[in-house]
């Protein structure tokens, strides 16, 4: 079976990210950031008039390099001979960021436990991996980081511990720079139980320290930390930007670079995959597939050996499953609609949407949409998955034939 598969390969992200290696070696300079130049010279602004805040908000959409741009931030801001455009990228300063190893700048993400790890994973314990794999691609998504340290089917957060290791961190005197800075990669992940500490510390900072937060879904951030917080807000990376990256860089021609730009829809970690595609990515569109014929002939047996085969994966991987087939419902509702232009699907998914746009329409495609979003969130508060899914295969039964 196509999930056993997928298992068995843990989603390799790695085999791919090693043909990026060949081809991508990412300094933490703005110069090197696709696009994105009205918020580069803000914050080159903001370090020219000394008006640095203390606590920021990278926030914008996966694969718009917003870690990036807070890693170039840091970077200018630490740099001992920065140009007007840039960090000089050659000071002793800059040649430690380069490495992510600046000793006054640290690093806050999502861990979870795995088999080297078994008890009270803190961000330190995996600052190597980190270290690899942003500096070969900063466009990185959390998903594809996790299943990198090879967490199985636990969901990444930023715990308790981790605030009390941050408070340790921050209470100590830089040690050559004029400032600290902590890097907290997707706060949307912070555990219930670490806010009250990080909000403390936002409130009150240790003197001559900064945060730059780095996010992608507002909603699923506290409010006492946005309102904590000056917002540096970042968008998709326009096509032209992506485009022209693609011809420069990766020496596409441009009709290849414009039609990577149009799939990728301003996510450059997208862009990557499609240029350097593995195994696994085909996973996807073939059991979501597999599911909607499932759900049409409403085959009891065989979705419940379908149901037993998706609860035996990594929660992580069933949530980016259930996003995908709420992507796979918006195209196929605008296929249904005749709006083609706005299309964003690869070969396969374009033959695939062909067909099934016949059964998505505006009455059933709204009311799919709320079962797939509720079944992620049940997920993501650690609910049985085999109960979410075998619900909610059971409620789309009738939702997909309602459109016949």
């Amino acid at each position: 079976m196509l999930g056993l598969v997928l298992k068995n390969q843990k989603i390799n992200i790695q085999y791919s990210l090693l043909k990026l290696f060949l081809c991508l070696i990412f300094t933490m300079l703005f110069k090197e950031i696709i696009g994105q130049s009205e918020v580069k010279s803000k914050l080159i602004s903001t370090v020219k008039e000394g008006r640095i805040s203390h606590a920021q908000l990278f926030l914008g959409p996966e694969g718009c390099g917003n870690l990036a741009m807070a890693l170039a931030y840091a970077q200018y801001i630490l740099c001992i001979n920065k140009t007007e455009k840039d960090a000089c990228g050659t000071c002793p300063s800059c040649v430690k960021n380069n490495k992510l190893a600046h000793p006054d700048v640290h690093y806050v993400f999502p861990v979870a436990s795995n088999k080297k790890i078994t008890a009270k994973p803190l961000s330190y314990h995996f600052i190597n991996e980190f270290r690899t794999e942003i500096l070969g691609n900063p466009y990185l998504n959390l998903f594809e980081f996790l299943q990198l340290i090879e967490v199985e089917n636990k969901q990444g957060n930023i715990s308790a511990d981790e605030s009390n290791e941050i408070v340790k961190k921050l209470s100590l005197k830089s040690y050559e720079a004029d400032y600290k800075i902590l890097i907290i990669w997707m706060p949307e992940k912070l555990h219930t139980s670490a806010s009250n500490k990080l909000l403390k510390i936002l409130e009150e900072p240790p003197e001559k320290t900064l945060f730059l937060l780095v996010a992608e879904n507002q909603d699923a951030l506290l409010r006492t930390v946005l309102s904590r917080t000056q917002l540096v807000k970042m968008v998709k990376i326009a096509d032209e930007d992506l485009i022209q990256h693609l011809i420069q860089h990766h020496h596409l021609s441009e009709s290849q670079a414009k039609q990577t730009a149009h799939l990728a829809d301003g996510n450059y970690n997208e862009a990557l995959k499609l240029i350097h595609p593995d195994e696994s990515e085909g996973y996807y569109i073939d059991n979501f597939r597999n599911w909607m014929l499932l759900c049409y002939g409403r085959k009891l047996n065989d979705t419940i050996k379908w149901v037993d085969e998706m609860a035996s994966l990594g929660r992580e991987v069933q949530k980016k499953f259930l996003s995908y087939g709420l992507r796979m419902l918006r195209e196929g509702l605008l296929s249904n609609q005749g709006i083609t232009s706005l299309l964003k699907l690869t070969d396969e998914e374009l033959k695939f949407i062909s067909n099934f746009s016949k059964f998505t329409h505006p009455q059933n495609v709204p009311l799919m949409a709320e079962e797939l979003n509720k079944a992620y969130l049940e997920i993501e508060r650690n609910a049985a998955p085999k109960i979410v899914f075998l619900d909610l295969s059971f409620r789309l039964y009738g939702l997909v034939r309602a459109a016949v």
